[in-house]
């Protein structure tokens, strides 16, 4: 997709990708693939001993809507760099939506580049995961 970053200015929202609820065989699914069967995500009596009310969202299924946001949005090849950090636990049931704002235009001799703030949110405004990625332009 090609995106014209002078249409923007900083701050504005570039992409955005809205995710449905998130349930419990999701969870099951992505322990399978991600071999993350810790059974606070899986088992909902031993996330309860644990403390929870309930199984949680794996964090990095979370970055994972986050990434699929930017692939789904610039080429593979265009991505310089992607990082996250994660803040706040996600819950069974929760809408979430990745959103990527621009945070400045980077020129230099590598090119011109777009520094994006991405990150995801449930919806109640609440940031699970909050980070970057540079797009070359």
């Amino acid at each position: 997709m090609n995106i014209d970053f002078d249409l923007f200015d900083e701050g504005d929202l570039v992409v955005s990708l809205k995710k449905d609820p998130i349930t419990q065989l999701q969870l099951i699914k992505y322990a399978g693939a991600s071999g993350d069967f810790n059974p606070i995500h899986t088992i909902p009596e031993m996330a309860k001993e644990a403390g929870l009310d309930n199984t949680i969202v794996h964090g990095m299924l979370v970055m994972g809507f986050v990434g699929e946001m930017i692939t789904k949005n610039f080429s593979v090849g265009s991505i310089k760099n992607f990082s996250i950090s994660f803040k706040n636990i996600t819950q069974l049931g929760e809408k979430l939506e990745a959103k990527a704002t621009l945070k400045r235009r980077i020129s230099n001799d590598d090119g011109n580049f777009a520094e994006l703030r991405a990150f995801i949110e449930n919806e109640t405004g609440e940031v699970k995961a909050d980070g970057k990625v540079v797009i070359k332009i």
